[in-house]
């Protein structure tokens, strides 16, 4: 460490005096007559002096990286990036992952219902068609992240959704968008459920990333569509369903 004064501090030593006498032991020489040229002197550590008396700070990374190197696994089926990443939350991951599947999967046979060619309802199909593929992205992003973490995704059974989807009483329209509601308020308590299983397992990563990429989009979800059904059963089952689609239809 070597520390210069300013040309100021050269008055102190006037009348060719030494403004530091020498140590008597060379070895703890802090300041240094000899390094005095001029106007300028320098300071320096004395040796010996450790890194802990003069910060109060010690990291030792070869001693504590120790710890660490045992969690390395040496075998090549395991996951060298898994830290911290409990079981149960891998669990949990790969039942919200079955979870986006499924409500997927029922969103695509709902685009299919409207978009025949004895439905017609153009508007209906694209709205479902996008929802579809949005969970479907869901899925994928926590594919990603489980891997990510360490863990391993296992896909699971996705069950077959109807294909009829007209109501005798609220007519297919309105129920249509009932039923998405009712997915998306399912969708948001898996998702609270997940991050709850976080919370347990002092994950916070886990809990930051389902509170930051899923819970706050859920309840813009779950709002939008609400609007949708009180407007839906406002219009009834006649000629303002048409217009409604065409609303859907040109919605960005």
């Amino acid at each position: 460490m070597l520390l210069k004064a300013s040309p100021a501090l050269s008055l102190l030593s006037s009348g060719g005096g030494v403004l530091f006498p020498p140590s008597r032991n060379p070895s703890n020489l802090l300041f240094s007559s000899s390094a005095c040229r001029g106007s300028r002197f320098s300071v320096q550590a004395a040796k010996g002096t450790s890194t802990k008396s003069l910060t109060g700070v010690v990291f030792e990374p070869f001693e504590e990286v120790k710890k660490e190197m045992d969690l390395v696994p040496s075998t090549p089926l395991v996951s060298l990036a898994r830290h911290k990443f409990a079981d149960d939350s891998e669990s949990a991951i790969n039942d919200q992952i079955n979870v986006e599947y499924n409500v997927s999967y029922i969103y695509h046979a709902l685009y299919a219902y409207f978009d025949r060619d004895n439905v017609g309802l153009k508007g209906f199909a694209k709205f479902f068609k996008d929802s579809s593929l949005e969970e479907r992205g869901h899925a994928e992003k926590f594919m990603e992240y489980q891997n990510k973490r360490g863990g391993r995704v296992k896909l699971q059974s996705i069950l077959m959704p109807f294909s009829e989807f007209d109501h005798e009483e609220k007519g297919d329209a309105l129920y249509a968008m009932e039923l998405a509601l009712s997915l998306e308020k399912l969708t948001n308590e898996k998702l609270l459920k997940l991050q709850s299983v976080g919370v347990k397992n002092n994950d916070v990563q886990l809990v930051d990333f389902v509170e930051s990429e899923f819970l706050g989009e859920q309840v813009e979800a779950i709002k939008k569509i609400s609007e949708y059904v009180a407007q839906l059963r406002r219009i009834g089952k006649g000629h303002g369903v048409w217009h409604f689609d065409q609303m859907l239809l040109n919605e960005i």
